[in-house]
């Protein structure tokens, strides 16, 4: 699983535990457009993830955590 494929099946398989999907969906295909790879893209999100408050600061780390998890397993 490579490129675009990996970030929407993070995106699937954080749905149902964050609060703000519009929100998180937006940001990150955003980033995912500015990265130049996949270790940039988490470069990015780490530093929104500094930036941003809860509750949604929670949403990006659960996302993250689903795309590494795919990008490494």
């Amino acid at each position: 699983m490579k490129g675009k494929e990996v970030l929407d099946e993070a995106l699937f398989e954080a749905r149902p535990y964050v609060e703000y999907w519009d929100r998180l969906k937006e940001l990150v295909e955003k980033l995912w457009e500015e990265a130049t790879d996949e270790k940039n893209f988490i470069e990015l999100l780490n530093e929104e993830m500094e930036r941003a408050k809860e509750p949604f600061k929670t949403d990006l780390k659960i996302f993250l955590q689903k795309f590494t998890a795919l990008i490494s397993g």
